[in-house]
């Protein structure tokens, strides 16, 4: 498997500087910008991972610059490095106060500044994986309990209109569990949860609530589509073939309850209990099944 190159925005108003952190950069993707204006064009457009910033530029500084970067909120984790002439305190405190997680002082050494680019390459690789952990559940890589709420409830308070959601269970899975084992149980769990990742589109959120209980939130503008997507689900995981941990080959299926906000719907909380009731009249009637509320 290859891995992905980390990608960093060298900018200097010097192409000099530029050729020199190029040559040093060899094993990154580096990109040039030319001044504070180019280098904020390319961060609308380009996704990176670090940020060397020179301070002393013509027309707008490095700290105008980190400023106008940490403005978007989707910038916010970018460690910026910022590489000056100056090494009075003044001017390394601006550099921290203006957004910079760091600084290299100019004629630079190429190994510190490599040293000092790993470190925070590595340093925010690190809290990626811990806000993955915090956010993800373990076993099957999709939103925990607590993300799910929190990305739903930003849903229904940015736009409630022409949102659904769905609650979804594993029909009989203790006696999954109980004829398999539990292994095998987790392989259901995550034979069902990748089926169901692979249909979704990037706009749903969709998160195990708890054992094998799941939630979907979406939007569409036509019902239909919204009830042929969920019956799609079902009838995938319903062709689902799971093998346990003796080699047998075992099927699954799963009931769905979907609901819509609509003028009476307060919260989320109101709208996944309208979803929670039509997955229990789901299971109560055989199972198996997408029941919506009309």
């Amino acid at each position: 498997m290859m891995v992905k190159r980390q990608t960093i925005l060298a900018v200097d108003d010097t192409v000099a500087n530029l050729d020199i952190l190029v040559n040093l950069l060899q094993d990154f993707d580096v990109i040039e910008a030319i001044g504070g204006e180019e280098a904020l064009d390319i961060i609308a457009q380009e996704e990176v991972d670090l940020i060397l910033l020179d301070i002393m530029m013509p027309g707008m500084d490095g700290y105008t610059v980190c400023r106008k970067i940490k403005e978007n909120d989707q910038n916010q984790d970018i460690p910026i490095i910022f590489i000056t002439s100056r090494s009075d305190e003044n001017a390394i405190e601006k550099a921290y106060d203006t957004g910079g997680v760091d600084y290299v002082t100019k004629p630079f050494k190429p190994k510190e500044l490599l040293a000092r680019v790993k470190i925070q390459l590595e340093h925010q690789e690190m809290i990626e994986k811990l806000e993955f952990m915090a956010s993800h559940d373990p076993m099957t890589g999709i939103y925990n309990r607590r993300k799910f709420f929190e990305l739903a409830n930003r849903k229904f308070k940015e736009q409630p209109e022409n949102l659904y959601a769905a609650m979804l269970d594993i029909d009989k899975f203790k006696k999954i569990n109980d004829s398999y084992g539990h292994p095998t149980g987790d392989r259901v769990i995550k034979a069902v949860t990748g089926a169901i990742s692979d249909i979704l589109d990037e706009g749903s959120v969709f998160g195990r609530l708890g054992g094998e209980e799941f939630a979907i939130l979406c939007h569409h503008s036509d019902q239909n589509v919204v009830v042929n997507s969920l019956e799609f689900i079902r009838k995938k995981i319903e062709s689902l073939e799971v093998l346990s941990e003796s080699g047998e080959l075992i099927k699954c299926t799963i009931s769905e309850g979907v609901a819509k906000v609509d003028e009476t719907t307060r919260n989320l909380d109101e709208l996944l209990q309208r979803a929670d009731e039509m997955l229990y009249k789901a299971k109560g009637s055989g199972r198996n099944k997408t029941i919506f509320r009309i």
